[in-house]
């Protein structure tokens, strides 16, 4: 089984991987997303709409047994913008989920104060990689996103704060450094786990638990044609509900406390590179955690004290060899992913294997207008347990951004 995914990853790795629409600055060539699209509206006033959505069939299948896919409308998101002045925007994203599940995604002022200084405060994204803050579907390869973004990330991941923002285009460096409160980590019980790493701490914006503040921020590169580097931290610890009350003279209950909470150290490296119709990415995300065994204890969980994955894509336009100036794009893209939530415990013994992932997803992206695409892709997933069998999933979907 270990030779077959290598060699369908030297396989995938000889075609060229991804290629999707990339949305820039026309005047400094840096990636943009809904909310910077709308605030970067040329109106002196008033209200900017905007949306995107997802609309997903995935079909297991292998094993020697059959197996139901679904159908599923994944995400449907609404954009508005509003511009009070010329230097003072509100942004926010409203996002249905499976048509039965509503969140706001984003919610934030923003006061531009000039080009190299923007205060910013709200709801916000976690600048951490590419898809959590470019996560628009036209933007990515695949059907669904990374599994990396997933289940360590985990996009899509928000949380409260302030901030400030800025670019400096003679470098060709932007900037994003925030104060937020971060993951619960613990509220009727541990919130963090193997099995998902950190995805069920997140809190939303919905009567957040705070009881510590955490840091964030990132630098982006644009200074090279074609070429985005970006560079992400962030720093914390996690919050918890078994503060409130707590007298800190009691050892006894400071203990408790104590052990609910961990504190988190992440680091993220991301490029992306697009030249006519080739265009590649790849992410590296490695994040560190105080205090597991404590935790896990009081918790009677398993999270890891080190996560990290990482993944290569490149693609191509393979409909450049029939007409180079058409709007539409026929990309063939192929991706290697690894991902492993225990990639380190405080006691190796306890490792899971299970958790310890590979992805290869191969498919198409027939992108038929800017900013509509079809989608179709084949996933080959394993674990390195001992007598793990792989998934294999078909999907296809179809998705738009305006």
């Amino acid at each position: 089984m270990k030779k077959l995914v290598l060699l369908s990853g030297l396989i995938f790795g000889t075609m060229a991987v991804n290629a999707q629409t990339v949305y820039t600055m026309q005047d400094t060539g840096a990636a943009i997303n809904s909310a910077t699209r709308i605030l970067q509206t040329s109106k002196q006033r008033g209200v900017t709409l905007g949306g995107y959505a997802q609309i997903d069939y995935n079909q297991p299948f292998g094993g020697g047994v059959k197996h139901n896919g679904t159908m599923d409308v994944h995400r449907l998101i609404l954009l508005f913008g509003y511009k009070f002045s010329e230097k003072t925007s509100f942004v926010t994203e409203l996002e249905a989920e499976h048509v039965k599940e509503f969140t706001i995604e984003q919610a934030f002022l923003n006061h531009n104060i000039n080009s190299k200084l923007n205060i910013r405060a709200g709801l916000m994204l976690i600048p951490m990689g590419i898809v959590n803050e470019y996560h628009e579907p036209v933007t990515y390869n695949g059907v669904e996103r990374p599994n990396l973004d997933k289940f360590i990330v985990p996009t899509t991941w928000r949380e409260m704060g302030i901030g400030i923002t800025g670019k400096f285009n003679a470098a060709a460096i932007r900037y994003q450094l925030y104060v937020f409160n971060g993951f619960k980590g613990y509220d009727t019980g541990a919130k963090f786990r193997g099995t998902d790493g950190y995805r069920k701490g997140r809190q939303k914006g919905a009567e957040s638990v705070f009881s510590s503040p955490t840091f964030s921020g990132k630098l982006d590169y644009y200074g090279i044609l074609g070429l985005k580097l970006g560079l992400s931290g962030y720093y914390g610890k996690s919050q918890t509900t078994l503060k409130d009350g707590v007298n800190p003279t009691d050892n006894l209950a400071m203990s408790v406390l104590d052990s609910s909470v961990i504190t988190m150290s992440m680091v993220g490296f991301d490029a992306r590179y697009q030249r006519k119709g080739f265009t590649a990415r790849g992410q590296v995300i490695y994040s560190h955690n105080q205090n597991t065994e404590a935790y896990n204890i009081k918790g009677q969980t398993d999270l890891g004290e080190a996560l990290f994955g990482y993944y290569v894509e490149a693609g191509y336009d393979v409909l450049r060899f029939l007409n180079k100036d058409t709007d539409k794009k026929l990309v063939a893209f192929a991706r290697y992913e690894m991902y492993n939530t225990h990639f380190k415990m405080y006691n190796e013994s306890l490792a899971n294997n299970a958790y310890n992932r590979t992805d290869i997803t191969s498919g198409l992206s027939f992108h038929i207008a800017p900013g509509a695409v079809f989608k179709m892709d084949y996933q080959y997933m394993i674990n390195q347990s001992a007598n793990a069998t792989a998934t294999h999933m078909f999907n296809m979907g179809v998705g738009w951004w305006y």
